[in-house]
């Protein structure tokens, strides 16, 4: 099948089958003799699995770990049971960040609870004399 069937079939772009080989995460497909990408059944499958993997906010290299499990499958799943405990670690910080970060909005929100001008807005006034801290790097996977 040609490029566009597969992005089809698989809900997605053309673009972004061409993306996922050039990352190496999606095998490069056989030409044609008039040099069409020719894919098969196996480059859905696998372009699925990609799609989900990134649904559930995986980065390449943990797909890409995720790929050799997939291509050795004699092997156990330990490294798979892993690689998804440590990915949890990750939403579990991230979640982590995003309530500290609500609480801080919902705090500078209370600040003007109705209409005023605003040079008299206690959201813009608290922008100014808020304490941020210092910028440490985010603990997180995404790169």
């Amino acid at each position: 099948m040609k490029i566009g069937e597969l992005a089809k079939k698989a809900g997605c772009t053309t673009d972004t089958v061409r993306f996922y080989e050039k990352e190496g995460l999606l095998p490069e497909a056989d030409r044609t003799g008039a040099n069409y990408r020719s894919y098969h059944e196996g480059h859905i499958d696998r372009l699925r699995f990609i799609r989900n993997c990134r649904a559930l906010d995986m980065t390449h290299d943990e797909i890409r770990t995720l790929l050799r499990a997939a291509d050795g499958p004699a092997a156990g799943c330990g490294a798979v049971n892993s690689l998804v405990d440590e990915h949890i670690g990750h939403v579990d910080a991230r979640i982590k960040e995003l309530l500290q970060l609500k609480s801080q909005l919902t705090a500078l929100r209370k600040r003007c609870p109705g209409e005023r001008l605003v040079e008299d807005c206690g959201i813009m006034q608290g922008l100014v004399t808020m304490e941020t801290g210092t910028q440490r790097p985010r603990p997180t996977h995404v790169g």
